[in-house]
């Protein structure tokens, strides 16, 4: 299986924490060598870094984790591939534009009995039963919404229904965002956190790193991270349950 991690916040917030972690389990502290993806959100744009080598040893990860790119949104993925071969076109996250927007996604599970999955304008890049996925339920959203609705919380509220359907075929859990909302759906493993006045330390468990976030924000700030297992080991993490999606918006879970 893959990893997922995702950030939501309401100022812009760098991830290189939470990153330091998650790319050790890239084949250091986990077997997910099979490429990684971080997508990072900057206005109505946004940056995408792509490396099918494992993420503990990828020089591209190590740029990103040295370089603090702020963000409201981010969504990233390491790879332990079952459907499709190891290569760029295969290495989540996976965007597409929708309504002038950037819709991004990462998925972690395997489905099967996915042939009935046929979308008709969004077409697969690569060959992953993830992409497929994402391509079916942009192309239902884009057939409900033919124009961006006021309310795009309704939105994700469908793609979470969406994702119903396609948790019947197998494991499916799911980061989606446009940059302003990020929805997290779980099949069996999916964890969150708020961060939020008073802030207090936090320590990785898959790397020698400790952080004390009073020095490191405001106390207006108002951060969650959501990834498939907790990244700290003396923090409070919410679990997720089968079914379950959150969806949040500048950090709060609405």
């Amino acid at each position: 299986m893959c990893e997922l991690l995702g950030m939501s916040a309401n100022v812009p917030t760098d991830i290189c924490f939470s990153f330091s972690g998650l790319l050790e389990r890239g084949g250091n502290t986990g077997p997910h060598k099979d490429g990684w993806g971080i997508t990072f959100y900057e206005g109505k744009g946004c940056r995408t870094f792509k490396d099918p080598e494992p993420s503990c040893q990828s020089e591209i990860a190590k740029l990103v984790k040295a370089y603090p790119i702020k963000s409201v949104s981010v969504i990233s993925h390491i790879r332990q591939g079952n459907r499709g071969r190891v290569c760029l076109e295969n290495t989540h996250p996976f965007t597409r534009e929708l309504w002038g927007r950037e819709i991004t996604y990462a998925h972690n599970g395997q489905l099967s009995n996915y042939n009935d999955l046929k979308p008709e304008f969004y077409r697969p890049v690569g060959n992953t039963d993830s992409e497929l996925a994402f391509c079916w339920l942009l192309d239902k959203i884009r057939q409900k919404y033919p124009k961006r609705p006021s309310n795009m919380a309704s939105v994700f509220r469908y793609a979470a229904k969406l994702a119903d359907t396609l948790r019947a075929k197998g494991v499916f859990n799911m980061l989606l965002t446009d940059g302003v909302y990020v929805l997290a759906y779980c099949t069996n493993n999916l964890h969150w956190i708020t961060r939020r006045a008073p802030f207090g330390k936090a320590t990785l468990i898959d790397a020698d790193m400790v952080v004390d976030f009073q020095k490191e924000t405001t106390p207006n700030d108002v951060v969650t991270v959501i990834t498939t297992r907790p990244l700290t080991n003396d923090e409070q993490w919410q679990k997720m349950q089968e079914g379950e999606f959150v969806l949040f918006k500048m950090g709060e879970k609405i």
